[in-house]
């Protein structure tokens, strides 16, 4: 009791920040404040984007980049990954939003953080590298697509229309527009967009997001544009923390909703923090306190009213370009939006929703990275399979059932090519000491066969159907020596194939079986099999003398002189 008690508590102690982390922040401020400063300048517009997306409203982005921006960036597992509201954890809340209300968000977004408390407890960060790329881009191109089609309806300036399918609500936008064109909103969404893209080309490390929005709402202003749809009314400051949204009867009912918000918080941060360490020299972090500081992030968020967080990748991007060096400069970011929500509410509500609708289009422009897509469309067909089916189930159905069916055809691709792997070879027999004609009277009526690479369920039935063909002889041999790996499903067609060959009076002998595969065979029972009367044997010269004294016992062979002792060679031919 007092071991797993201590044990608990080393494992939460190394979750928590370490003086190390301190030591960094105060290695070179300056530089981390600045890059702090050109991160808020360019969240602050996507936070507000993207709460508005949600459907919480652009306060709820903004409360989410202030409060889990600042947890996650003291508790988490990397020194650049800034986190906020995201265009992925977007597409997820939409449906939950229009089946369950704000406050089913915010319970869901609280269930979340718990689930990633525990995943950091139970060390599951790990796991991100088993993600395969071609998963990940294809994931990224389908979470693009669907950020710019949630944006269409208020860069066209109409009502978002009803519906969870964002495919549905884009096409109902696109009719509503005809009928009711909107060319001020469009004029305002495009030229952000062409002002970031354009402008990012031009020089990189210039915030124009900030920029175009400020001059779409002077313009708006001082023309006096109704047509541009403002944000509207947004509180001066964060609400006070309150659980009055969570109601005990309804988690059973957002557990499945909270699942997804957890798996894609935990798939989109370990991924960005991956990201930042490729980006950087000497960095890397720790996936288990990023789902730690994930977790308490989305705790806490809904409390202020928050929606749930990730690791954001663009954000983290412009971070480490920046010149971040440490925590600091995401901290610094939460500070500074939450300066903005304080004193400059008022003139953030002014911002038109067609302006920040641009900045969501270029962002989902910049997500695609052609170079990448290109690459894996050429590595293998395989690869290029993946990465549509990916992304095509990103868009049409959702974030978490995309990674799924992305993993399990990658799964199931690579086992076909393991599977292949496999092989199954009938070898000559080696003549040894025997004459040529003593050996052609031993080939006769034994054969050998050598099992190479993995025998297991995606392999083993071709296995078992190659060796049940074998005629006329007396004797099989099995070279099992290179047999890499081996599973029950291997285990029960090897034993049932040495039954049915039995049965027609078939001995079969079998060399070279390795220690590590002793104990899946005996737990079939094939072990026993082999075993019996001397059939199992540590080399290849044992196995076939063994056939030769079953043959002469038999009296199938009278001719074949006992072979001489053998030398220490014998072991290369096992």
């Amino acid at each position: 009791m007092t071991s797993g008690i201590s044990r608990a508590g080393a494992r939460l102690n190394a979750l928590m920040p370490t003086r190390a982390d301190l030591a960094d922040m105060r290695r070179d401020p300056r530089k981390d404040l600045l890059a702090g400063l050109t991160v808020a300048i360019v969240a602050l517009p996507l936070a507000l984007g993207f709460g508005v997306s949600s459907g919480l409203g652009a306060e709820a982005g903004l409360a989410t980049a202030v409060v889990a921006g600042a947890l996650a960036a003291l508790f988490g597992g990397s020194n650049l990954q800034v986190s906020g509201p995201t265009g992925a954890m977007t597409v997820v809340l939409v449906p939950i939003v229009g089946e369950y209300g704000p406050t089913g968000v915010l319970t869901v977004g609280l269930m979340a953080g718990v689930m990633l408390v525990a995943l950091a407890a139970l060390r599951a960060g790990k796991y991100m590298q088993y993600v395969p790329a071609p998963v990940v881009e294809g994931f990224t191109l389908g979470i693009a697509c669907v950020i710019g089609l949630q944006q269409v309806p208020n860069a066209l300036g109409v009502p978002k229309p009803e519906g969870d399918r964002v495919l549905v609500v884009t096409w109902r936008a696109v009719e509503e527009f005809v009928r009711h064109p909107n060319w001020t909103a469009v004029g305002f969404a495009i030229a952000v967009a062409a002002v970031m893209l354009v402008g990012a080309r031009w020089r990189p490390t210039v915030p124009f997001s900030i920029l175009a929005v400020i001059a779409a709402t002077a313009v708006a202003q001082v023309a006096g544009l109704d047509a541009a749809q403002p944000i509207g009314d947004l509180p001066s400051g964060l609400p006070a923390p309150s659980l009055g949204f969570l109601d005990l009867g309804s988690l059973s009912t957002l557990l499945a909703p909270a699942v997804a918000v957890a798996a894609l918080a935990a798939l989109e941060s370990l991924l960005s923090a991956s990201v930042a360490d490729g980006m950087t020299v000497g960095q890397r972090h720790d996936p288990d306190r990023e789902l730690f500081g994930q977790g308490l992030a989305n705790i806490a968020a809904p409390l202020f009213g928050g929606v749930p967080a990730t690791g954001a990748i663009a954000r983290t991007a412009v971070n480490v370009r920046t010149g971040a060096g440490s925590r600091l400069a995401a901290l610094t970011h939460a500070a500074i939006l939450a300066v903005i929500v304080f004193a400059a509410a008022p003139l953030v509500s002014r911002i038109p929703l067609a302006a920040l609708a641009g900045v969501l289009l270029a962002t989902a422009v910049r997500m695609v990275e052609v170079g990448s897509l290109r690459a894996m469309a050429k590595a293998t067909r395989s690869d290029a399979l993946i990465l549509v089916l990916t992304a095509v189930a990103t868009l049409a159905l959702d974030l978490v059932y995309a990674v799924i069916i992305g993993l399990v055809v990658a799964g199931a691709l690579a086992l076909r090519a393991v599977a292949k792997q496999a092989r199954f070879d009938q070898v000559p027999l080696d003549r040894g000491d025997h004459s040529a004609e003593e050996h052609a009277l031993l080939a006769e009526h034994i054969v050998a066969y050598r099992i190479d690479g993995p025998l297991f369920f995606a392999a083993a039935h071709r296995f078992l159907l190659e060796l049940t063909e074998v005629a006329d002889v007396r004797v099989v041999i099995l070279r099992m020596s290179r047999v890499s790996t081996m599973d029950a499903t291997g285990a029960l067609v090897l034993k049932d194939a040495v039954e049915k060959l039995q049965r027609r009076g078939i001995l079969v002998l079998a060399s070279g079986i390795r220690t590590g595969q002793r104990q899946v065979l005996d737990s079939v029972g094939a072990l026993d099999l082999l075993g019996q009367d001397g059939r199992e044997y540590a080399t290849t010269p044992e196995a076939i003398r063994a056939a030769r004294d079953h043959l002469e016992t038999t009296g199938v062979l009278t001719a074949v002189p006992a072979q001489k002792p053998r030398t220490s060679s014998e072991e290369a031919t096992r």
